[in-house]
């Protein structure tokens, strides 16, 4: 059974009584009725309580049903490759490659969102480093908990609102705020900036932190590891990758993956060993219909079901691959080929990190230093899908083409494995006749470097931010 409750009561009555002055809520969190940060963080057990509503709320349901939560953001980017097609309704704009402009709710939501999580965890930093009554070994693993959800919450806004980090580290990256207290609006940083930043929050997580949580929603030592191995991969560190990748599966990629229940549904959370983070549902704690990628793929009289899958795509599993769960209909439109990868229901559990996706980073990252044992790790994963599996003769960029493919098709529908390798790679991201794309391709195929694989600044934030000139999205 889910114990993610545990805390979720008796945070909800401390998050309601914090308010924000501004709409970009990057002011602090003032107590408005009974219940004081004194009270929040003179504890070990208040501050859990903070820190479970603060992941409450990257599960919730922030604004609509396409801009909700982490998986609604992480679905956007998936609706923006290749390998699924969209029939229409919810995330169309998303994959028409035309959701970008200031005044968009997609540009809105992933700006306030990610920045109304930062906030709120710059408040629960804050509150434990002054705090005097949680005990020094009690603090360390609740404050290594708190950078690795600031680092995430960071990388996470600069990857939605400039280039790759490589296509111009000056370039001007979202504002960095490290202090709740933060009244006024600060000017843009650079990704030089922001990833320095998210690498020095990683560091603390790492120094401090612990191996130890509640639930796999939580974020531990291993799940720092993980943000760290894409942070590095983004940055093309692949010495880093790999340590961080290898640290964060543990290295046995035998024990670390659980092929026999990858025809579950991908529902549930604590269904073998391969889920690292998550967002938990339960059916009186749910996102409902907001739940992407489930309640958009499932083919069901109770689901969305306006998303199939590119049959160029499906083509590229054997029958033997437990990751083929596709069903192939006698239509001959965009609804041919769909998948029984996610199972909707309103307990349905999100995956936000799994450690195949670890396992291919450190396949990656070998390929730059060691391509024999790139090959080599790479045909675990491989051989632990297929029972079947042959090991290919690949070499140079053949190999590196194969790992790429493996991560689309370990990843598909999960973290936007198309949009995230294209723009870190600086490739583009065409669309081939697979999917027979119902949808107008005016704005495609995505071009290396394209300017829409980023947002625009929200005008909301322009306008109310005197330190971000009106400018600013003039040659975004």
């Amino acid at each position: 059974m889910k114990n993610f409750k545990t805390y979720i009561i008796a945070l909800f009555a401390i998050l309601v009584t914090f308010q924000s002055c501004r709409d970009e809520y990057l002011n602090e969190p003032q107590p408005t009725t009974s219940v004081s940060p004194e009270t929040v963080f003179g504890s070990k057990e208040g501050a859990t309580a903070f820190i479970a509503g603060i992941l409450r709320n990257t599960r919730a349901q922030f604004t609509a049903t396409d801009t909700g939560n982490l998986g609604s953001m992480y679905f956007a980017r998936t609706n923006k490759g290749n390998d699924v097609v969209n029939s229409g309704s919810w995330f169309q704009s998303d994959y028409q490659n035309d959701n970008r402009e200031p005044n968009y709710r997609r540009t809105a939501f992933t700006w306030n969102f990610l920045y109304f999580l930062i906030n709120q965890t710059n408040a629960l930093i804050e509150g434990l480093e002054e705090s005097t009554q949680i005990s020094a070994a009690d603090k360390a693993p609740l404050l290594g908990q708190a950078y690795a959800m600031r680092a995430f919450f960071y990388f996470e806004l600069s990857l939605e609102f400039q280039h790759t980090y490589k296509y111009d580290t000056a370039a001007p990256a979202p504002p960095i705020y490290d202090k709740p207290s933060q009244l006024e609006g600060k000017a843009m940083s650079t990704q030089a900036d922001m990833y320095a930043f998210i690498i020095s929050d990683l560091e603390k997580s790492l120094a401090m932190g612990s191996d130890d949580r509640m639930n796999k929603s939580y974020f531990n030592s291993e799940v720092a590891h993980g943000i760290a191995a894409r942070v590095y991969q983004v940055m093309g560190n692949w010495a880093k990758a790999a340590e961080n990748a290898n640290a964060a599966y543990g290295g046995n990629v035998s024990a670390a993956l659980s092929p026999q229940v990858y025809k579950n549904g991908f529902s549930n959370m604590d269904a073998g060993v391969e889920w690292m983070l998550a967002s938990p549902q339960t059916d009186d704690q749910s996102a409902y219909y907001y739940t992407a990628p489930h309640a958009f793929f499932t083919q069901t009289e109770s689901a969305y079901n306006n998303t199939y899958i590119n049959a160029n795509f499906k083509n590229l599993f054997t029958a033997t691959d437990v990751r083929n769960t596709f069903v192939t209909t006698t239509r001959t439109d965009f609804r041919k080929v769909y998948t029984k990868k996610f199972v909707f229901g309103f307990d349905s559990d999100v995956p936000l990190m799994r450690t195949p996706e670890m396992i291919l980073i450190e396949a990656e990252a070998l390929y730059y230093t060691n391509p024999t044992a790139a090959h080599n790790l790479l045909f675990e994963l491989q051989a632990n899908r297929d029972a079947t599996a042959v090991k290919s003769t690949n070499s140079g960029q053949a190999l590196l083409d194969e790992i790429m493919v493996e991560r689309r098709k370990e990843l598909y529908g999960e973290i936007g494995v198309e949009w995230y390798d294209a723009k870190r790679l600086r490739k583009g991201l065409p669309r081939d006749g697979g999917g027979v794309h119902r949808l107008p391709m005016a704005n495609n195929p995505l071009m290396p470097d394209d300017k829409r694989f980023f947002l625009k600044i929200p005008q909301s934030e322009i306008d109310a931010n005197p330190n971000i000139p009106a400018s600013i999205n003039n040659d975004r």
